[in-house]
C-alpha cells in the first residue's frame, strides 16, 4: 500500500525536525540532565510538529542507547514503540474522547508501570476538545501524576484550555514553519523519490501551505501523480490557483477602470473550474503585498515571493494610493466573509470588481469620502472644471462662467497688510490691499453644466475664452492665481500635519515673487509666526513651483468677502439652475 508523504518522511528524532529549534534544544537539555518533567504543553497551528515531537520525546525518554536527548531508533524499545509492539506509549484523540468516563479509565490504567520502557507517556492530541468535567477529572492525576507517567498534551487552539490545566505543564509554543525553512525540507523530499522540483515551486508551495509542512508535503505529493517534473505552473493548476499574472491582469483592471475585461478574466477562470473563494483570498494576499509595500522599508523580508514576483509587485503598487488599497483590502475582505456565509462566489467576486473599477456604485463611506476629496482637491486646484452647455447657450454660459471666476479672485486677492512673521526672517514680507477694476457683468444663461474631470476640454470658443480668464492670468500686474495648492497642501500634510489642519480651506496666489497665503483663519497668523511651519511652507512651495518665494499672508477686508466654501459653491449653483456632474 502506497504510503503518502508526510507519513513516510515523519522525523523519527530530534535533529530531523525542522523549523522548531527553540523547542528541540529545550527538550534534548531536559533528557540529557534527566530534568524530565510530569506533564507537557505543546501548542501552535496544523502541521508544525507538535504529535511528532511528542512521539520523539515519548521514545526518547524510554531508549536504552539515548546519546544526547535523541533516540538511538536501534533498540529494542525504539523498534517496538515504532511498529506499535510496545504499548507503553499511549495516543489519545481527545475529540472522540471526551467524556468524564474517558478520563476515569485513563487515570486506572496510569496506575500500572510500563511494561518494557521506564515511562508510560501518555499523548492526548487536541485536548481543548474535553469537556469542562474530564478536565476537571484530570486535574489531580496531570498536577501530581505517578513517577512512571508523562503527560504529553497537544492542542491548536491553547486559549480554551482552563487556567487550572495551563499551569501543571511546561508549555512549548511551536511557530510556523518559515516559508525558506519549507522550501528546503520540501526540496530535500523531492530528491529523495526522484522529482525535480523548481525553486519558485517549491516556494510557491510554501506560501500556500502557511507555515504547516504536512500541508506543503500533501500538495507536493499531489502534484507528483501528475508529473515528476514540478514547476509553479504545475502548482497553481493542481492547488487551483489563479496565477500571479492573472493577479496582475485583474489589478491593472482595476487602475484602468475597465469592468467588462475583469469580467471576462472573472468568467474565463470560473469556466476552467478556479475556486473563485480561493481567488477572493489570493486578490486578499496581492493587495496586502501592496499594502507592505507602501508602508514597510524593508519590505521583501515580509513578501514571501521571488525577485521577478517581487519586481512586479513594486511596479503594481505604484498604479495605486495608500487609500485605494486599503479600500480594496475592506471589499475583498467583506466579499469573503459573504462567500463563507453561503452567498453566490461567482457574483460576489464580479460585484467587487465592478465596485473597484466603478467607484459611483460603490456607496460605502470609505468610497464616497474618497470621491468627495478627489472633487474637493480638483476644484481647489483649479484646473479640474470642465464647462459643457448646449450650443443655444454656449457663449451666455461661457460669459457668466468668466464674470464669476474674476468676481471670485478680486474677493481672494483683497487684503489687509500681512503680519512679519518673524522679526529675522526678511522673506516674510507685508502685502499690499489689490486695487479691483469693475467689470461689465454678463447676463445670466438658462443653464449651464460644470463636469469637474482631471483632464479639462473646451471647445474653440470656450478655449479661447479660458485663456483670458483671470485664473491663469494676473489680476494685475504680477498677480497671478496659485495654480497647484492641491499638490502643495499634500506635501504640508506629509511635513507638517498641524499647519495642514490650519491651512485647511484656504487659498494663496503669487504676487511679485511673493507666495500669498488668502486665509480667513485668524489663527493662521500665529502659526506663520512659528520658524518649523514657515520653514515648512518654503519647502513646500519650492518643490512644487521649483522656485523660492517669499511668504506673506493677506486677509480680506469684511467677513463678505471671505472666500466661499466649495460644497456651498456647488449649492449655490444647483440653487441657480446650473446642473453639476461628478464623474
Amino acid at each position: 500500500m502506497y504510503q503518502v508523504l508526510y507519513r513516510k518522511y515523519r522525523p523519527k528524532s530530534f535533529s530531523d525536525v525542522y523549523g522548531q529549534d527553540h523547542v528541540i534544544s529545550t527538550l534534548k537539555n531536559e533528557i540529557r540532565e534527566n530534568r524530565i518533567s510530569h506533564a507537557y504543553l505543546f501548542t501552535g497551528s496544523r502541521g508544525t510538529g507538535k504529535t511528532t515531537c511528542a512521539k520523539i520525546l515519548a521514545k526518547a525518554v524510554n531508549c536504552e542507547n539515548s546519546a544526547d536527548g535523541e533516540p538511538c531508533n536501534a533498540c529494542e524499545v525504539c523498534r517496538g514503540l515504532d511498529g506499535g509492539t510496545i504499548y507503553d506509549v499511549v495516543e489519545i484523540d481527545a475529540a472522540s474522547n471526551n467524556g468524564v468516563d474517558n478520563i476515569r479509565d485513563l487515570r486506572e490504567e496510569a496506575n500500572y508501570t510500563p511494561t518494557r520502557g521506564r515511562y508510560r507517556v501518555y499523548i492526548i492530541d487536541e485536548v481543548h476538545m474535553l469537556s469542562t468535567g474530564a478536565f476537571n477529572a484530570l486535574l489531580k492525576t496531570l498536577e501530581e501524576p505517578p513517577a512512571h507517567v508523562i503527560f504529553i498534551l497537544a492542542t491548536t487552539e491553547v486559549h480554551k484550555l482552563p487556567a487550572t490545566i495551563l499551569s501543571r505543564c511546561q508549555r512549548f509554543d511551536f511557530k510556523r514553519i518559515q516559508p525558506e525553512t519549507m522550501a528546503v525540507r520540501l526540496k530535500e523530499v523531492a530528491s529523495l523519490e526522484g522529482m525535480t522540483l523548481a525553486d519558485d515551486a517549491a516556494t510557491l508551495i510554501a506560501r500556500i501551505a502557511d507555515g504547516a509542512l504536512r500541508d506543503g508535503l500533501s500538495i507536493l505529493d499531489q502534484c507528483s501523480s501528475r508529473n515528476k517534473n514540478i514547476d509553479s505552473q504545475l502548482v497553481s493548476q493542481v492547488a487551483g490557483l489563479a496565477g500571479r499574472e492573472v493577479l496582475h491582469k485583474l489589478t491593472n483592471c482595476v487602475n484602468d477602470k475597465n469592468s467588462s475585461a475583469a469580467m471576462e478574466i472573472i468568467a474565463e477562470l470560473y469556466q476552467n473550474s478556479y475556486d473563485m473563494e480561493r481567488l477572493c483570498v489570493e486578490m486578499i494576499n496581492h493587495f496586502r503585498n501592496f499594502l507592505i509595500v507602501k508602508t514597510v522599508k524593508k519590505s521583501r523580508e515580509l513578501i514571501v515571493c521571488t525577485d521577478d514576483e517581487y519586481n512586479s509587485i513594486l511596479e503594481g503598487a505604484k498604479q495605486f494610493t495608500l487609500e485605494n488599497i486599503i479600500l480594496g483590502l475592506d471589499l475583498f475582505q467583506n466579499t469573503l466573509t459573504k462567500i463563507k456565509a453561503g452567498a453566490n462566489s461567482r457574483i460576489e467576486m464580479e460585484m467587487s470588481f465592478i465596485k473597484l473599477c466603478e467607484p459611483k456604485l460603490d456607496s460605502s463611506n470609505e468610497a464616497v469620502l474618497e470621491r468627495l476629496s478627489q472633487v474637493e482637491r480638483a476644484v481647489r486646484n483649479g484646473a479640474a472644471v470642465q464647462i459643457t452647455s448646449p450650443v443655444s447657450a454656449t457663449a451666455s454660459s461661457a460669459a457668466q462662467m468668466k464674470n464669476e471666476q474674476e468676481v471670485r479672485t478680486a474677493q481672494d486677492n483683497v487684503a489687509f497688510p500681512a503680519f512679519n512673521t518673524a522679526a529675522d526672517d526678511k522673506s516674510f514680507e507685508k502685502t499690499e490691499p489689490k486695487k479691483e477694476e469693475k467689470r461689465q457683468e454678463s447676463p445670466a444663461p438658462k443653464a449651464a453644466v460644470l463636469d469637474y474631470r482631471t483632464e479639462p476640454q473646451f471647445s474653440p470658443e470656450e478655449t479661447a475664452q479660458q485663456k483670458s480668464s483671470p485664473i491663469t492670468q494676473p489680476v494685475q500686474q504680477g498677480v497671478s492665481e496659485f495654480e497647484h495648492w492641491a499638490e502643495f497642501l499634500d506635501i504640508i500634510h506629509k511635513t507638517d500635519i498641524a499647519l495642514f489642519g490650519v491651512l485647511s480651506g484656504a487659498g494663496a496666489h503669487l504676487d511679485s515673487g511673493r507666495f500669498v497665503i488668502d486665509s480667513t483663519n485668524p489663527t493662521i497668523k500665529q502659526f506663520i509666526q512659528i520658524p518649523t511651519h514657515l520653514k515648512a511652507i518654503k519647502q513646500a512651495v519650492l518643490e512644487v513651483t521649483g522656485q523660492p518665494y517669499k511668504i506673506a499672508v493677506s486677509k480680506p477686508k469684511s467677513q463678505q468677502q471671505q472666500k466661499r466654501d466649495l460644497l456651498e459653491d456647488l449649492i449655490n449653483r444647483a440653487q441657480n439652475n446650473v446642473e453639476i456632474n461628478f464623474e
